[in-house]
């Protein structure tokens, strides 16, 4: 697996504006002359893009893995897409950040898809908590980017809502919640608050429950990827 950085930058020369690591499609996955599908990695709170890239072996040959790294430094090696407190009333956020954060997304979409050459119709965000917060916003907020999105331990931001695109322009857009039950950061509750009001939009969501924690196992690993290696399956990718 080829992981090389990138140092992120502006995006005013063409480069991706965030760090990030790569796994090229592996060889012959792909016809010939085909762009790559391109998934994107975002990590949750406090943590960074080696973390996700650690799962780019789980996922499809096919897939052009990108992790990304979240632009707030909190720390060394400790990265965040907004600033969050836990209370016990529940996680306080910098909304404005929150919004900046997935704008920002919808931007590295773009520049990743220039800079790497890959299909941009077939793009697809996988998030974990906080990450996942990022998926689910950009995906409701810019789904004309997205082909799909994974939202893993994660939820889905009340702040979010008034942004929402039209609902033709998310009509079956594909999104996969995976949740622990036994979640002590973002507990369940949160996934099905998400189901529940992700409901009034015609998106196509799938919906799992797994007796896990906060955290990404192999069982719930599979899952994703499982699901991902189904929407590559359909359509059939395009010569480009």
């Amino acid at each position: 697996m080829s992981l090389p950085h990138a140092e992120g930058g502006s995006g005013a020369t063409g480069a991706p504006s965030l760090v990030h690591l790569v796994r090229s499609p592996a060889p012959d996955a792909l016809p010939a002359g085909t762009r790559p599908p391109l998934l994107i990695l975002l990590h949750g709170v406090g943590s960074n893009e080696r973390s996700m890239a650690s799962l780019a072996p789980a996922m499809d040959p096919r897939f052009l893995v990108i992790s990304a790294r979240s632009p707030i430094a909190l720390g060394p090696d400790s990265f965040a897409w907004f600033h969050v407190t836990f209370t016990p009333q529940g996680p306080q956020i910098d909304a404005r950040e929150a919004a900046t954060g997935w704008a920002h997304v919808a931007r590295f979409v773009d520049e990743t898809v220039g800079a790497y050459g890959a299909d941009a119709d077939r793009v697809y965000l996988a998030g974990f908590s906080q990450g996942a917060i990022m998926a689910l916003a950009t995906m409701l907020t810019a789904p004309a980017k997205l082909a799909g999105a994974v939202a893993m331990s994660g939820r889905l931001l009340p702040e979010v809502l008034p942004h929402a695109a039209p609902a033709e322009a998310l009509r079956g857009k594909p999104v996969l919640i995976v949740h622990g039950t036994a979640d002590d950061k973002l507990g369940l509750h949160f996934a099905r608050s998400a189901r529940e009001r992700l409901s009034q939009f015609p998106i196509a969501l799938t919906y799992h429950e797994l007796p896990i924690g906060h955290g990404i196992t192999a069982e719930s690993l599979a899952e994703v990827s499982a699901w991902l290696s189904a929407r590559l399956d359909w359509p059939a990718p395009r010569p480009s």
